[in-house]
């Protein structure tokens, strides 16, 4: 890196360092907001670019895909944390971290063009199965978006030595396990959208 960059980046680290409570919850808002914008219709699909339609009909499973590998992602790296090699998990949680981002990205695209796909079941199945199941997922899934980004804030801006005297290793946890379990729920709820009804 030149030195004329060096100097905002270690400033900007060193702003996120000291305020990564504030930084996370500031990323997380403009996060959250786009989310709930695309999901509301607030963002026009006349401002995005249109795939062909065999490609906006794939990616709910490509997101199926995206998300099983989350899910290998996510337990290997907590399985690294745990035999503390802290290189390979920060490897394995970036990589969930980006696979989590590309299932969000394809997820809203396909939304703002085409809209959510009605539930081909049985009222009763829908009601009492696939609504509450789509429910908890998508609450833990806008819970998981501040936790992570917090430990990801944690993590980025810190040597690793220093982490170990941080909420990372707490926080981590829980936003793991929640992190599982909201991928585990977007595979129940693409097979019964897709394959079971």
């Amino acid at each position: 890196m030149s030195t004329d960059t060096a100097a905002p980046v270690a400033r900007v680290r060193g702003f996120a360092r000291e305020h990564s409570l504030g930084v996370a919850a500031l990323l997380s808002g403009v996060a959250l907001a786009l989310v709930f914008a695309v999901g509301g219709g607030v963002v026009p699909a006349a401002f995005l670019p249109r795939a062909p339609k065999p490609v906006i009909e794939a990616i709910p499973t490509l997101n199926a895909a995206v998300s099983l590998a989350a899910i290998g992602t996510i337990a290997a790296g907590v399985r690294a944390a745990r035999g503390r090699d802290f290189e390979t998990h920060r490897r394995f949680m970036l990589a969930s971290t980006g696979l989590f981002a590309a299932f969000l990205a394809m997820y809203l695209y396909r939304i703002a063009l085409v809209g959510t796909t009605d539930f081909g079941g049985p009222t009763v199945v829908e009601r009492f199965v696939y609504l509450p199941l789509l429910t908890v997922h998508i609450i833990l899934a806008v819970v998981c978006v501040p936790l992570v980004l917090y430990v990801l804030t944690l993590a980025t801006t810190r040597p690793k030595r220093d982490l170990f005297d941080t909420a990372h290793a707490r926080v981590g946890r829980v936003a793991a396990s929640l992190w599982l379990v909201s991928f585990a729920l977007g595979v129940v709820v693409y097979v019964l959208l897709y394959h079971v009804y």
